[in-house]
């Protein structure tokens, strides 16, 4: 009997929780060491096969359930199972323990947060009841309060507390079906099952700012999302990718998820690998989830040295309309970090910008991005080498009196001074198109303050260069 109990010890729930968690920690050092290594040795390969194959046996093969690891799991992470809390103390709404319990004039108690959301959507009855309430007042419970108060230090149980995102409250119900997505993303032996649990989290994510948030609490979701296309039979499948991806889009909304993302290197990558070999409407979303990300600085520098670059000026130059437009706003906050902006030069930028000009394809953009590069030395000297001078005078000439004209008015003149300032011979160019309209006067006299200002500057530089010598002005 004794040998039997040592060895329920040790093949029970609570052991294989530990065992799985202990092989998922060595999994994943041994995958970034492969991955992060440019020469690895064979035993790390083995290693990780055999740590893979131990866990595959525990999870699918050891007569232990992915449900009842779990539960072991969290109750040693000190996590409440719903039964553990005493019914009264969950608010109705949320089915969370209550926090700042309230008394409506129906008798009813909720969670405070919970109780003015509800009455904040239009509702103006008691959600138990259904009681037309006259009287929104709340008033404070001070015996429900004190009474969780006194179970949870009798139960050694630190209550959570009340998240809260623009507007939406978690709920249990919503932590309970992240936590089963996520279960069956990462625990599943069914690719099925697998793909329509991806499918729900980006639906989800997108509806929901609270999924959003819960991401905040649960970082390892990412990897388990990332883990998703390494599975045979995911991997090449491009619905699988198109709504990862998405889900990375719907999560970097979420101003905390920004650095959880941009700090799981995996997720970086899967984005940009996306941008190569994904259907336009993946490569459109990843352009817009590294636009979301970029919004860091920090992120600025790692998805600039991950190689994000080349293939979002290539989606600049090939993608639909929609795709085009998220690639160019993508590369504009990449280029607001000086040494991103080497890197989008080297792969061709100006060329694809300049063509957008003319194509009128993507022209606001187009001129917010050479405008932000013209900075730059080295940009100037291609945008005025790839007849920068004529598409910027085609733009000041533009007689459109809308804010979109006035703004590209503005960053072609600053564009138009860069490339002045570095090479006086391209004054000529301005000076005869000056002479034959006065689109540059009349900017100087009716454009934007800076738009204004820069006319006027270039108008001085070409007065003070050429007019004494070779034109009457």
């Amino acid at each position: 009997m004794a040998n039997s109990e040592a060895v329920e010890s040790l093949t029970g729930p609570a052991s294989a929780a530990a065992r799985v968690e202990e092989l998922k920690k060595e999994l994943w050092r041994l995958v970034r060491q492969i991955l992060e290594s440019e020469v690895c040795s064979l035993e790390f390969y083995e290693d990780a096969s055999r740590a893979l194959n131990a866990l595959k046996d525990i999870r699918f093969r050891g007569g232990v359930s992915s449900k009842e690891v779990l539960a072991c799991q969290r109750k040693a992470e000190g996590k409440m199972e719903p039964a553990d809390v005493p019914k009264h103390f969950l608010c109705p709404i949320s089915s969370e323990t209550m926090r700042d319990p309230v008394i409506l004039a129906s008798g009813q108690t909720y969670d405070r947060l919970f109780i003015q959301e509800w009455f904040r959507s239009g509702n103006r009855t008691c959600p138990q009841t259904q009681q037309v309430l006259s009287d929104f007042t709340v008033t404070p419970n001070h015996l429900v309060r004190s009474m969780i108060s006194q179970w949870g230090i009798e139960h050694g149980v630190t209550l959570p507390p009340q998240d809260h995102e623009q507007g939406g409250l978690i709920t249990r119900k919503e932590r309970n079906a992240l936590r089963r997505i996520l279960d069956e993303i990462s625990l599943s032996s069914s690719i099925p099952e697998q793909k329509q649990a991806v499918r729900e989290l980006r639906l989800l994510t997108k509806q929901n700012g609270s999924f959003r948030a819960l991401v905040g609490e649960n970082p390892d979701a990412i990897s388990h999302l990332v883990s998703v296309l390494s599975v045979p039979g995911l991997n090449c499948d491009r619905q699988v990718q198109e709504d990862t991806v998405t889900t990375m889009l719907n999560l970097s909304i979420h101003e905390s998820n920004k650095k959880i993302v941009g700090d799981n290197p995996q997720a970086v990558a899967l984005l940009i690998e996306a941008l190569k070999t994904g259907n336009m409407e993946t490569r459109s979303n990843s352009a817009a989830a590294l636009f979301s990300l970029s919004a860091l600085e920090s992120n600025k520098v790692k998805i600039g040295k991950m190689g994000a670059m080349k293939p979002l000026v290539e989606l600049l130059e090939q993608g639909s309309p929609s795709a085009k437009k998220d690639a160019g706003s993508a590369i504009f906050n990449l280029c607001i970090f000086h040494e991103n902006r080497a890197g989008a030069l080297m792969e061709g930028v100006v060329g694809v910008l300049l063509k957008s000009i003319a194509d009128q394809s993507l022209v606001d953009e187009s001129l917010a991005i050479l405008a932000l590069l013209s900075r730059d030395q080295e940009a100037v000297e291609e945008i005025a080498e790839n007849g920068g001078v004529a598409s910027m005078l085609s733009i000041v000439k533009d007689n459109g009196r809308t804010r979109n004209k006035q703004n590209n008015k503005e960053n072609a003149a600053a564009i138009l001074f860069a490339i002045c300032m570095h090479d006086r011979t391209k004054l000529r160019e301005v000076a005869e198109e000056e002479k034959s309209t006065g689109s540059i006067s009349h900017l100087a006299e009716n454009g934007t303050p800076r738009a204004r200002r820069k006319a006027a500057e270039i108008l001085e530089k070409w007065k003070r260069t050429f007019c004494s010598t070779h034109y009457s002005c």
